[in-house]
């Protein structure tokens, strides 16, 4: 049976990557028979001339834009500088050498960190401009906010086929273990495995534990961002997420329950919380792609756990 995704030549950057990999699954699984998957090594999408030569190398349809430099707190405060212009340069270059070549449509992925700090409960995507990023995400999230100008004005000058989804926290298996420059989830897991394994009785956080956040699982997220690319076409930015919210003390106390840490959690308040709290309203990828996340965080969670227990001794950037 013939799919959408059949005769279509496919690029997803940072295919090799977390997310991408699950998209790269997932588009195969649709039979999408021609994908490519740039690597850093081959093509730096931080230089024209690497972008370009990506283009004319590939001739895709479709660029599904993943590649991000990315991490947590404290990547994005010692790197505020390099998180901008890195992802600043690769979303700007992929569009424009799309908009020379005649690419049919350019899937880009932003980020909840391009919402104002104190953003309405639940951020609505009719917000987005509506004041400054939280100040430690700013670099990384105006960067990536770019893309959407950059969409909206192609799509009106030249009709330029591009659209923008912003995705909340994604977590899932084989996400990112390190502890420098690993987001929430992965970290808490790994530091409540590494606590309990050493038979502490204390574990102490970053913050005060009241900060809010929305996660979605990896998996669910592969799916919205393929039924965007499939039946989504317009220029209005998308929110992709699960509508709930957790506080960080109440997630840590679930990973440290799934993890089988029973000593006391304490709160470095020292250290900065981050942006005080994130959900997304997730009505419009409903409406406009009919895009509902299948798993609650307590199942991803469970799920993120067994593939870590299984496969963490194999992983090069985790040590025990």
């Amino acid at each position: 049976m013939t799919s959408f995704w059949n005769e279509k030549q496919v690029v997803v950057t940072g295919g090799a990557g977390f997310l991408g990999s699950f998209v790269v699954e997932q588009l195969r699984a649709k039979g999408c028979r021609d994908i490519f998957v740039p690597r850093s090594k081959d093509y730096d999408l931080v230089q024209m001339d690497a972008v370009t030569q990506l283009y004319s190398d590939h001739a895709p349809d479709m660029v599904i834009h993943l590649a991000a430099r990315v991490g947590g707190i404290g990547a994005n405060q010692a790197n505020p500088g390099k998180f901008f212009y890195d992802n600043l340069m690769m979303g700007t270059q992929l569009i424009e050498v799309g908009r020379q070549r005649g690419l049919k449509k350019f899937v880009a992925l932003g980020t909840i960190c391009a919402y104002p700090k104190f953003a309405s409960i639940p951020f609505k995507e009719d917000d987005i401009w509506n004041g400054y990023p939280e100040e430690t995400n700013a670099p990384y999230g105006l960067a990536k906010k770019m893309m959407l100008v950059q969409s909206q004005a192609y799509r009106e000058q030249y009709g330029f086929n591009s659209i923008v989804l912003f995705p909340v926290n994604l977590y899932g298996p084989r996400d990112n273990f390190d502890l420098a420059t690993s987001h929430v989830i992965p970290a808490l897991i790994r530091k409540c495995v590494m606590a309990k394994e050493a038979g502490h009785t204390t574990l102490t956080l970053w913050g005060d534990g009241s900060p809010t956040r929305e996660f979605l699982y990896v998996e669910d997220a592969a799916e919205g961002i393929l039924r965007a690319a499939e039946h989504y076409e317009g220029s209005l930015p998308v929110n992709l997420g699960t509508g709930e919210e957790v506080t960080i003390r109440d997630l840590a106390t679930m990973i440290a329950a799934e993890a089988g840490f029973t000593g006391q959690i304490e709160w470095d308040t020292t250290k900065p919380n981050g942006q005080p709290r994130r959900c997304l309203d997730v009505s419009r990828a409903k409406e406009l792609f009919g895009f509902q996340a299948k798993h609650t965080l307590r199942e991803g969670l469970k799920k993120t756990m067994q593939w870590f227990f299984t496969n963490r001794h194999n992983l090069r950037q985790v040590t025990f």
